[in-house]
């Protein structure tokens, strides 16, 4: 049986907030508090520890877990390796009334919301978030510090690079792959392959952006 682990939230905006939410119903969390710049006592009901600062503090006295709850996944993915290197272990906040078989692996540092189903041998990377009611289908390879935005669909054997965000309703046929650090935009239909370091939209969806 896992013990009691005291847990400190980085981060206090919206995604924050959902994010503990889903720690408060584990029973093997103790939510320490969390660190933000904004002003403010509390968040969600635990305590402002102060901004990113306070990180080497809390280490020293005793608090060893830590979720990194940032939307912007560069940000994330750069804070949640900083943490990591800090000494912390990042913990998974996945939600009671999401699905994940049995199968699927997770990496460190996960968000799952609810209604979100994760099917037979996916893989999940480090730092991702799979947003409320997306569905992740079998043999699907989702990257670090990827966004799978609330109501995303994905068919088997889809492949996302890293950092990349597949907005909000986005459909994606099986077997296609999508480029690291590229952009999906709400409600797009992805029936070919996306590069890397792009914006796509649409039905189905095209580049209309190529970054360098």
């Amino acid at each position: 049986m896992m013990g009691v682990r005291k847990v400190v939230v980085i981060g206090a905006g919206g995604h924050a907030k959902v994010v503990i939410d889903i720690l408060k119903s584990d029973p093997t969390v103790r939510l320490a508090g969390c660190t933000t710049k904004a002003p403010g006592t509390e968040v969600s009901g635990i305590p402002i520890l102060g901004d990113d600062s306070v990180l080497p503090c809390l280490y020293e006295e005793g608090i060893r877990h830590a979720f990194v709850a940032i939307g912007d996944n560069r940000l994330r993915e750069k804070l949640c390796r900083q943490t990591a290197e800090a000494g912390f272990e990042l913990v998974n906040a996945i939600s009671p009334r999401a699905f994940i078989a049995v199968s699927a692996t997770l990496g460190r540092g996960i968000a799952v919301m609810a209604g979100a189903v994760i099917h037979a041998e996916a893989h999940i990377g480090d730092y991702a978030v799979i947003n409320t009611n997306a569905s992740v289908d079998h043999e699907c390879r989702i990257g670090t510090a990827c966004h799978i935005a609330p109501g995303s669909a994905l068919s088997g054997n889809v492949t996302v690079g890293t950092g990349t965000l597949l907005g909000t309703g986005t459909k994606v046929i099986d077997g296609i792959r999508i480029g690291e650090w590229s952009v999906v935009g709400a409600g797009a239909a992805v029936v070919r392959d996306i590069p890397d370091d792009c914006t796509a939209v649409g039905v189905p969806a095209r580049v209309i952006k190529q970054r360098n």
